[in-house]
């Protein structure tokens, strides 16, 4: 199982506001309405660190994650974090080798100094942090509704909603964060997303509330038949959705784990990190 997963405006009361934005990314609207984040203060300039030591990164991720790390038919390893991973050496001017492993061995593999650094979407929390030190995160995994396309809701708040029902998968982060701020909504679980989206479809619920990141991936396919978008949001609140993805390396690599902070910061600053984003996530999970 993926430990993979991060809002910009909201018509909220104050103390709503306070609730839902534990985290707020500074956005650029990268045309239509899709918006690429950035995770870097633009005023804040990062002191690069010395690099006299680091002459290459072996870089482990896995290969079965689209969009984010994945193996093509000829067997090449692609996907955001892949080309993520190669800009950054590319920026710190070092050698980069990237290797897939499988995902549950990706851990004992850095601690055998197999690699030095894992990008393969391990969110940051309590229970990864005690195995590894993270950069900063590069991105976050946002909750979002979607609704019909030809829904009268202009928005997706607790006000707009109430009296509403709102599907969700039943026993998930999103179902829990449904009862502490949308208690005037009624809840309606599925077991699956098959079901949960299939219902939408259907128009059985008002809206679906889940992961940003699959959704999008989800309206953006085949099997939505255009039939929704989003709606209102996105949602970030680190109690309920975790504190991002980052970066990976060993306890106590500090000149690493500064070295890949730098160079995250200076992509985001060139354009080159929103660049990344709009070509593997042409909809948007933000």
């Amino acid at each position: 199982m993926k430990i993979a997963l991060r809002t910009f405006r909201s018509t909220f009361t104050a103390s709503t506001l306070l609730a839902f934005l534990a985290f707020t990314p500074v956005s650029a609207q990268a045309g239509g309405d899709v918006f690429a984040p950035s995770f870097w203060d633009p005023q804040h300039r990062t002191a690069k660190p010395d690099l006299t030591d680091l002459r290459s990164i072996r870089f482990l991720t896995e290969d079965d994650y689209p969009p984010f790390h994945f193996a093509t038919a000829d067997g090449a390893l692609a996907g955001f974090d892949v080309d993520l991973a190669r800009a950054l050496c590319d920026e710190l001017k070092v050698i980069c080798t990237i290797q897939a492993r499988r995902w549950d061995t990706l851990i004992e593999a850095l601690d055998e100094n197999n690699g030095d650094a894992l990008i393969a979407a391990i969110r940051i929390d309590p229970q990864t942090r005690a195995k590894l030190d993270f950069t900063a995160p590069y991105y976050k995994t946002p909750a979002r509704f979607a609704t019909l396309k030809a829904t009268p809701l202009a928005d997706a708040t607790p006000e707009t909603l109430a009296g509403k029902t709102i599907g969700v998968e039943a026993g998930s982060a999103h179902e829990a964060f449904l009862k502490t701020f949308f208690g005037k909504s009624t809840r309606k679980p599925y077991a699956s997303q098959k079901a949960l989206r299939e219902a939408l479809q259907k128009g059985e619920i008002d809206a679906l509330f889940g992961d940003g990141i699959a959704l999008s991936r989800w309206l953006d396919g085949p099997e939505a038949l255009e039939c929704c978008g989003f709606r209102g949001g996105p949602f970030i609140d680190s109690r309920f959705f975790g504190d991002g993805v980052g970066i990976a390396v060993k306890k106590g690599n500090l000149a690493l784990r500064q070295a890949l902070d730098y160079a995250l910061a200076a992509l985001a600053a060139k354009g080159a990190y929103t660049d990344l984003y709009l070509k593997y996530f042409p909809l948007g999970f933000y």
